[in-house]
């Protein structure tokens, strides 16, 4: 019985591994047509091992003579600085509604709920034309207010605020502390894991948003990356290894992130696991 399980776990493990490998073969070809001369991205069969390597040329014609660093800039600053707010944000909101009780709680809970049902698509409009009302349209403080505000990242930190123990609360109270002591002293602390998940996952959405810079910025030179890219493709659309490098380029960060915050992530979905 025992010589099944094992394999049965083997044979899993092989079956998960080919398809991990399926998934990871575009970013490979990607990878590797990034060092390759322009002839020999598209020969076949694939040199997944490129014969002859042309990764300084690719790279340098990238970020040298190109726009490219200036759309890079413009995405580490609004994507960083939409996740600290977005963080803090939906992490105070969490808080609020899981541990301060005032009248009617639950109610505006249940209307934030409700207002994150509605489809992004159907606000555009009024939100554009506010944005040109108050003057925060095609400049980055607009699109990093526009994503600081978060129902999903409230939702996800609410239940995980909820699983702290309220002892801990009322005996920093009996101390003396505040809401605001209770919250950074004791409650932050606590959900750690929850708060780096959600923060990895924000980054995440704010790199790869495309629709909002698109709409909302007009200046080339404070375009984003997605908005630089498709702008670089234009220029380079029959140079398939510089597109390959830019997109390379663009993805470095994501996979950073990832692999600093991949225990954090862990623990938190460690957490949510947890019942009781």
């Amino acid at each position: 019985m025992a010589a099944r399980e094992s394999l049965v776990k083997v044979l899993i493990t092989i079956i998960m591994a080919v398809f991990g490998l399926m998934f990871l073969l575009p970013f490979l070809w990607m990878l590797t047509s990034s060092f390759k001369p322009e002839v020999d991205v598209f020969k076949y069969p694939i040199e997944w091992i490129p014969s002859t390597w042309n990764a300084v040329s690719n790279y340098t014609q990238v970020w040298a003579k190109s726009d490219f660093p200036i759309y890079y800039w413009n995405s580490i600053k609004i994507a960083v600085s939409t996740t600290a707010l977005s963080v803090m944000f939906s992490c105070m909101a969490a808080y609020g509604f899981s541990k301060v009780n005032f009248k009617g709680r639950e109610a505006i809970f249940i209307l934030v709920l409700v207002i994150y049902m509605v489809p992004h698509q159907a606000i555009l409009v009024p939100q554009f034309l506010i944005y040109k009302w108050i003057g925060l349209f095609d400049n980055h403080f607009g699109l990093i207010l526009l994503n600081s505000f978060s129902v999903l990242g409230t939702f996800l930190l609410r239940q995980f605020f909820i699983g702290i123990n309220n002892e801990y609360l009322e005996s920093a109270r009996m101390d003396g502390a505040g809401h605001f002591r209770s919250f950074f002293s004791i409650a932050l602390p606590l959900v750690r894991p929850a708060i780096a998940t959600y923060a990895i996952l924000r980054f995440i959405w704010t790199w790869n948003d495309y629709q909002n810079p698109l709409i909302f910025l007009r200046t080339k030179s404070l375009f984003t990356l997605q908005l630089g890219i498709n702008s670089f493709a234009d220029m380079n659309g029959d140079f398939y290894s510089l597109i390959m490098a830019a997109a390379v380029s663009a993805i470095l960060p994501l996979l950073i992130v990832f692999i600093a915050g991949q225990k954090n992530v862990i623990e938190g979905i460690a957490m949510g696991g947890v019942k009781g």
